[in-house]
Formats: C-alpha cells, sequence, structure tokens
C-alpha cells in the first residue's frame, strides 16, 4: 500500500499547525501556559519572536503548517521508498499485468 503524499502532507500540516496554534492562542490567554515550547520555537522559526502578539501568534502557526505539510511529505515519501511498492510501467511491482491475465 502506498501513502497518498498530498493527504499526508495536508493532515500533518493541519495537526501541527494546529497544535502550536492552540498553544499560542493558551499562551495568549494564560502567559505561563506553553511559554518554554514557544521559547523553543522562537529559536528554529525564523521571524518568529515570542512576544504573544496576534502577528506573532500567525507567523508561527504559519511555519508550523508549513513545517508538518514537509515533514508529511517526507514521511510519505520514505515510507513508500522503503515499502517496496513502487511502480512500474506495468502497474504496481508484483501485479500482474493485464496482458498476462488475458
Amino acid at each position: 500500500m502506498k501513502l497518498n503524499l498530498k493527504a499526508l502532507a495536508i493532515t500533518s500540516a493541519i495537526v501541527w499547525g494546529g497544535s502550536v496554534l492552540g498553544v499560542a492562542i493558551a499562551n495568549s490567554v494564560n502567559p505561563r501556559y506553553g511559554r518554554d515550547f514557544l521559547r523553543v520555537l522562537s529559536s528554529i522559526y525564523p521571524g518568529y519572536k515570542f512576544e504573544g502578539s496576534a502577528k506573532d501568534v500567525a507567523v508561527v502557526s504559519l511555519y508550523a503548517a508549513a513545517d508538518g505539510a514537509i515533514g508529511g511529505l517526507l514521511t510519505a515519501s520514505l515510507y513508500n521508498a522503503l515499502s517496496g511498492e513502487h511502480t512500474t510501467a506495468h502497474g504496481l511491482a508484483g501485479s500482474p499485468d493485464m496482458r498476462e491475465i488475458a
């Protein structure tokens, strides 16, 4: 079974971007919540400063969504490459050619 690259990239972007968005919003309400996590992200994502403004929440969420999409794409690509199910000219590896069945 091959993984759908686009589906895993979108899913990962939603999960990671949404998680970071949730922590950033919660931090805006309660500044002690997630502050160490957000400080780590400020050291990873350029342009994001841990100041708690609406702009910062948007920037870190967009970075996280892009990061999640890239991670999902790489994960699906690596899985497909290592699973042994490569597409050939006749379909999936190991599947009979339709001309052989007839």
